[in-house]
């Protein structure tokens, strides 16, 4: 199929995207790599009057150091340009290391930060990566700007807190803090496919081995990024044993997740990999913060 007839604005800055979005609001959609949009508008699922392009606004592309050690990563910014950073790998490791669990190469290529945050599909891997890692989200508007917290930003399927007139500019990501490991795990059919379950996990331990903050955040398995709240205070505070890991990955499970089925799998099937994956990734988390 070909999309519904729409108007096409290509602005060069900013400040001019901005204008045409509080314009035209609900009737319009922002483009950025276009990987989810335009597949969606060929068969009509959505059908904008306007689409704002902003591949040409030079300004939203970037990945920048601040002295503190945070990153600030520009939402124009595409999945293999932080897939190949060097200051991504070093500084956000969980980032750089999902890059490759996102679809495939040529996908990357096109796909932005961004689009994929904003579009809040619960099966992405960059959500429940950002709701981990404890990031932030710079909205902008004609009105001004305001940063919401990665795990304020999704409210329900496909939802998020972006107003009509607002656009997801950039994204801060702190560092890690010392002693902190992390891990992604994910179950799909083929490599590239989406996710039947996923999840990101970081564990920052203490002088004494315990831990000390832990985040087990999952996909495909809700609405959007799911914390798995009861299996991390399963191990605060806790030295992260083979038991104690495994205890908080059965809480995940059967306390935190409530998984549907479809015609992918079971909620059985999904439930039993929640509790396999959240193990695996609790294990490894903890293996790299001791390292």
């Amino acid at each position: 199929m070909k999309p519904a007839p729409f108007s096409y604005f290509a602005p060069s800055d900013l400040a001019a995207a901005l204008e045409l979005l509080s314009h035209h609001g609900y009737d319009a959609k922002v483009l950025a790599g276009g990987q989810s949009l335009i597949p969606t508008m060929n068969f009509r699922l959505a059908q904008p009057q306007v689409l704002i392009d902003l591949n040409g606004i030079q300004e939203l592309f970037y990945v920048k150091e601040e002295r503190d050690g945070q990153l600030r990563i520009g939402a124009m910014t595409r999945q293999r340009t932080l897939e190949c950073s060097d200051v991504i790998a070093r500084h956000v490791p969980l980032l750089h290391g999902v890059m490759p669990f996102i679809a495939h190469v040529q996908i990357r290529n096109r796909g932005t930060i961004g689009g994929s945050l904003a579009h809040a599909d619960p099966a992405a891997e960059l959500p429940a990566v950002m709701v981990a890692l404890n990031a932030r989200f710079r909205l902008q508007s004609t009105h001004g700007e305001r940063w919401v917290n990665a795990a304020d930003f999704y409210i329900g399927l496909f939802t998020t807190e972006l107003a009509p007139d607002e656009i997801l500019t950039e994204i801060a990501v702190p560092s890690l803090p010392a002693r902190s490991g992390w891990s992604m795990q994910e179950i799909a059919r083929r490599h590239g496919d989406y996710a039947l379950v996923g999840v990101a996990a970081t564990v920052t331990l203490d002088g004494a081995d315990r831990c000390q903050d832990v985040r087990l955040v999952y996909l495909s398995v809700g609405e959007g990024p799911t914390q798995a709240l009861t299996a991390t205070r399963t191990l605060i505070g806790e030295q992260a044993t083979p038991d104690v890991i495994a205890a908080a990955a059965h809480a995940a499970a059967h306390d935190d997740i409530e998984p549907l089925g479809d015609i992918h799998a079971t909620a059985a099937y999904r439930r039993h990999l929640v509790e396999v994956l959240g193990r695996r990734a609790l294990q490894e988390a903890v293996a790299r913060a001791k390292s």
